[in-house]
């Protein structure tokens, strides 16, 4: 079909309505059969391509899957509370709050304000998780494969957080160190980091927002990675309207810390007007 005039090409572009490429958003995200274990209807499903991002704000309550099909994705995750983008994931936090500096079934994801962002409800992925070494930088991307532009073939994790962060009004300046799904990392008794890779295909880890919640997401080679190569594969997004964490669900009491973070969040957002 030519493209050369307008008519053409306005031609060409509505002859692609209902193509469907290997990533991209499925709308309404109701088109897919909602997961066995779905509380509600779809609110959001996509698959983003190895290198590449994504962004949405989620409502409370929302459960958020990740599914690593192909066993070589690795979803670097940024969190910022709606409306209020100053409290935000804070790493440190959630590792020394929690005792433990591994992400698994059961962790909550916790801000500088020690509320609870989001807690991850399920693991199927082994444990192979990050909440050390955030994500690739440019300048770590250009040194090992030539490039770390966000439109190069091989994209620094940091570098397409920024684009995201910038859809929603954030600034560079802006954005935390981020955990990393997908790929693992453990630390030895004398402090040394030791990439541990993917627990391979089909893995998948489910995340419920207890505020609502900005999220940003990348798609690129861990940065310990020791793979010469740029491998990043498809990550695959559901996510589906549910309740948030209340009173007698075992995670509000699995800890004394969760439960004081749990506490700390009702709160702020009682005195919001939020129940």
């Amino acid at each position: 079909m030519a493209t050369a005039t307008t008519h053409g090409a306005r031609e060409h572009a509505r002859a692609q309505a209902g193509t469907r490429a290997e990533a991209m958003p499925v709308v309404p995200a109701t088109d897919l059969p909602a997961p066995p274990d779905a509380a509600g209807p779809l609110v959001w499903a996509e698959t983003v391509a190895g290198g590449g991002y994504t962004h949405r704000v989620l409502a409370r309550g929302t459960e958020l899957r990740l599914t690593d099909p192909q066993g070589d994705a690795c979803a670097h995750l940024v969190l910022f509370a709606d409306g209020r983008p100053w409290e935000r994931l804070n790493v440190a936090d959630t590792m020394k709050v929690q005792w433990n500096a591994y992400l698994t079934a059961g962790r909550l994801l916790l801000s500088d304000q020690g509320r609870v962002l989001a807690s991850l409800l399920t693991d199927t992925a082994g444990g192979r998780h990050d909440a050390l070494c955030g994500t690739s930088a440019r300048a770590l991307n250009a040194a090992r494969y030539g490039d770390g532009a966000p439109h190069s073939a091989t994209p620094a994790g940091r570098e397409l957080l920024k684009l995201a962060a910038a859809k929603n009004g954030l600034q560079p300046r802006d954005l935390p160190p981020s955990v990393s799904f997908f790929q693992g990392v453990t630390v030895g008794d004398d402090g040394t980091l030791a990439f541990t890779g993917s627990g391979g295909p089909g893995g998948s880890v489910t995340l419920r927002a207890e505020q609502d919640l900005i999220v940003l997401l990348a798609n690129v080679p861990h940065p310990l990675d020791p793979r010469a190569e740029y491998r990043c594969t498809p990550l695959e997004m559901v996510a589906w309207a549910a309740a948030p964490t209340a009173p007698g669900d075992p995670l509000w009491d699995a800890t004394p810390e969760g439960r004081r973070a749990f506490l700390n969040t009702a709160e702020a957002l009682t005195s919001r007007g939020i129940r």
